[in-house]
């Protein structure tokens, strides 16, 4: 994988964070009580912040490197002839977004998002400087919008991609609304994949409703973990017929 000439921030930074400063906590107490006679409880610690610290450096690995990789693959399958309209809902700092418009000769890319902060930087400005960065300025367009009323007609689309990002919305009908919407706007024979740590099978049926085509959800993996398998990322994927 060419190393990333843009910067795309962190995934929730604040949960590695945590991660990380909770197990060393642990760890050094865990040292303490050791020193003065308590192993038991210096056991229990030990184990909890070596865990922690685990769950942190996994987490990292996904957020900086391991989901560019996983990206890279469900696009490559994906076999895009390059005049494709892709859509991109919350495209953050565009790690996605972007990558589909490096596949695109004189197809356009364009981004959702409402540029929250759940993503370290998470700015219009810096999504632009990524696409710069990147050498695709040309092929990407960025609009500020809710993915549960997208500002688009009917059939827009050839690809619409999410990552991560549809988990966000904190109510089941808000998150049901964008996934009508990802599917409302495809073209006939558009292709969906929708990657999101939650929610994923709802979307799914969600999709079987709306008599989507070959509706499927798989697991992306371990480098695809935000922090060990409880929180794996799984791709929901379809068609338009």
């Amino acid at each position: 994988m060419p190393k990333p000439r843009g910067k795309y921030g962190v995934d929730a930074p604040g949960v590695p964070a945590g991660l990380a400063v909770g197990g060393v906590a642990e760890l050094v107490l865990a040292v303490v009580l050791f020193a003065v006679g308590w192993p038991i409880p210096a056991l229990v610690l030990l184990v909890g912040g070596m865990t922690m610290v685990v769950a942190a450096a996994v987490f990292a690995h996904t957020t900086l490197r391991g989901k560019f990789q996983v990206w890279d693959e469900e696009l490559d399958r994906l076999g895009l002839t390059g005049s494709e309209r892709v859509l991109d809902l919350g495209c953050g700092r565009g790690l996605v977004l972007i990558k589909a418009a490096g596949r695109l000769r004189d197809g356009s890319a364009t981004g959702l998002d409402l540029w929250t902060r759940d993503q370290s930087g998470n700015s219009r400005e810096a999504t632009l400087a990524n696409a710069r960065a990147e050498g695709v300025g040309d092929r990407v367009e960025l609009v500020t919008g809710d993915m549960r009323d997208l500002p688009f007609e009917d059939g827009s689309f050839d690809l619409v991609v999410s990552s991560l990002a549809v988990h966000n919305i904190p109510d089941r009908e808000g998150r049901a609304a964008a996934v009508r919407e990802a599917f409302r706007v495809l073209a006939p024979g558009g292709r969906l994949r929708l990657a999101d740590f939650r929610h994923a099978r709802d979307y799914a049926e969600i999709l079987r409703e709306c008599a989507a085509a070959d509706v499927r959800v798989y697991d992306l993996g371990r480098r695809f973990w935000y922090g060990g398998p409880h929180a794996r990322t799984l791709m929901v994927a379809c068609e338009r017929p």
